[in-house]
C-alpha cells in the first residue's frame, strides 16, 4: 500500500491551496481568451512553485510520489494553466534525458527564470508527418564544421515559439530512423527559428500550442545534447547492427507518461467532485438526485475508476523514481487508464448536471473539453495499447 510522507502531504496541501486560490479564479478567463496565463505563472514563480529548486526536489523525492501528487493538484486547479506551469518540464526532461552534467547545469536554470524575468522551455518532437511514428521525423541536422544546421517543422508544440529554450529532436541519419536521431538545444532568438501557426484548440486553451519552424538554424557543437562522442558512438553501433538503447525522444516520452496520467487524474477528480456536490444539492421530485440509483451508481463508478487509475499512476511513478524498468509497460498502463477515465468521468459529470453541464456557466463543460487531450498527446491510447501488448508478448519470452 502506498503511503505519502508528511513532507509530501504538506507539499500537496500547499499546491492544492495555490490551485484553489490562484488558478481556479482565472481558469475561465484564460480558457475563453486562449492566452498564456503569465500572471499566474509569475505568481507560481514568486512562491517557488515555478522554479528549478522545487521541481528538482520533486523529481528526486525518494518515493517518487511527490511528482504525480503535485501534478494532480495543479490539473485539479485547471488543465490549461497547469500545463502552462508544467509545460516547461517537457523541455527540462528532454535535457535531463540526453544532456551531459555540464549541459544540465547550463541549460536547466535557463528554463524557469525569475518573477521579473520569466523563462520557459519546450520539447520539439512531433511533426506534420510524424506523430506516433517517432522514427519518421524529417527535421534534419547536418554537421558543418563545428556547427549543426537544422531544417524542419515541428507541430503541436507546447510553448512552441515563445519558449526561451527549444529542445529539438532531429534526424542525423535518416536510414537509421529513431536510432539516427539527436537532440539539440536551440535558444530563443537564434536566426532561422520562428513560431508558425498558433493552434486553436478544443481544450487546454490556456496553454500555448504552436508550430516551430527551423530554417537553416545554426547551433554550435556544444548545443548537441550528450556531445559528439556519444552521438558518434551510437551511430556506429546502429550502423553495425548493435543495440543502441532508446533514443532521447523515446526515453523522454517513456518518463513522462506517468506524469500525463496524473494530469488526467486531476481533471477527472475535479469533475467528479463537482458532480458529487451538485448531486447532493440538486433536488428533483422532492429529493436530492444522488438518492436516485442511476445517479448514485454513476458516481460510484467514477470514484472507483479514479482510485484505480491513481494506483496505476503511483506505481509507475514509484518504479520510475527507483530505477525499476517498465517490463510490462506500466507507464503506458497508467497513461492509458487515467486518460480514458478522465474522458469517461468528465462525460458523466456533464450528464449528471444535465443542461447545466453543457453550458459554460459551470466548469464541467471545460473539464469535458480538457480531458480529451490526455488520450492523444505523448502517445495516443492506440499507441499505449500497442506498447502494452508488445511488452506482454516480450514477457512470454523472458
Amino acid at each position: 500500500m502506498f503511503e505519502l510522507s508528511d513532507d509530501v502531504i504538506e507539499i500537496r496541501d500547499w499546491v492544492h491551496e495555490f490551485a484553489e486560490k490562484e488558478m481556479r479564479p482565472h481558469a475561465e478567463y484564460f480558457d475563453e481568451h486562449e492566452e498564456t496565463p503569465w500572471p499566474v505563472i509569475k505568481k507560481a514563480c514568486e512562491v517557488g512553485l515555478y522554479s528549478l529548486d522545487f521541481w528538482g526536489q520533486t523529481f528526486f523525492e525518494p518515493s517518487g510520489l511527490q511528482l504525480p501528487v503535485v501534478t494532480e493538484e495543479l490539473f485539479w486547479g485547471d488543465a490549461g494553466i497547469g500545463l502552462s506551469i508544467q509545460g516547461t518540464l517537457l523541455g527540462v526532461t528532454g535535457i535531463m534525458s540526453s544532456g551531459t552534467p555540464a549541459q544540465l547545469a547550463e541549460w536547466v536554470p535557463k528554463c524557469f527564470g525569475t518573477p521579473d524575468d520569466l523563462k520557459a522551455a519546450c520539447w520539439c518532437m512531433t511533426e506534420p508527418q510524424a506523430g506516433s511514428d517517432v522514427g519518421s521525423l524529417r527535421t534534419r541536422a547536418v554537421q558543418d564544421g563545428d556547427e549543426w544546421i537544422l531544417n524542419g517543422t515541428k507541430v503541436f508544440i507546447t510553448n512552441g515559439g515563445i519558449a526561451d529554450v527549444h529542445v529539438v529532436v532531429a534526424t542525423v541519419d535518416p536510414e537509421l530512423r529513431h536510432r539516427g536521431q539527436a537532440v539539440f538545444v536551440v535558444p530563443k532568438g537564434t536566426p532561422g527559428l520562428s513560431q508558425g501557426k498558433k493552434e486553436k484548440k478544443l481544450g487546454i486553451r490556456a496553454s500555448h500550442t504552436a508550430e516551430v519552424i527551423l530554417e537553416d538554424v545554426r547551433v554550435p557543437m556544444e548545443y548537441l545534447l550528450g556531445g559528439p562522442d556519444k552521438l558518434n558512438s551510437k551511430l556506429e553501433k546502429a550502423r553495425s547492427g548493435q543495440s543502441t538503447g532508446k533514443s532521447g525522444g523515446l526515453s523522454t516520452l517513456e518518463s513522462t507518461r506517468p506524469v500525463v496520467a496524473a494530469e488526467a487524474l486531476g481533471v477527472a477528480r475535479a469533475a467528479y467532485e463537482y458532480a458529487l456536490q451538485y448531486a447532493m444539492e440538486r433536488e428533483q421530485f422532492g429529493h436530492p438526485i444522488i438518492e436516485n440509483q442511476a445517479i448514485a451508481f454513476k458516481l460510484a463508478d467514477m470514484a472507483a475508476d479514479i482510485d484505480a487509475a491513481r494506483l496505476l499512476t503511483w506505481r509507475a511513478a514509484a518504479m520510475a523514481r527507483n530505477g525499476k524498468p517498465f517490463h510490462n509497460a506500466e507507464g503506458s498502463m497508467a497513461k492509458l487508464k487515467a486518460s480514458e477515465v478522465a474522458v469517461r468521468v468528465t462525460e458523466q459529470a456533464v450528464q449528471i448536471l444535465g443542461g447545466y453541464g453543457y453550458i459554460r456557466d459551470f466548469p464541467v463543460e471545460r473539464y469535458y473539453r480538457d480531458a480529451k487531450i490526455f488520450t492523444i498527446y505523448e502517445g495516443t491510447s492506440e499507441i499505449q495499447r500497442l506498447v502494452i501488448s508488445r511488452a506482454l508478448k516480450a514477457g512470454l519470452n523472458r
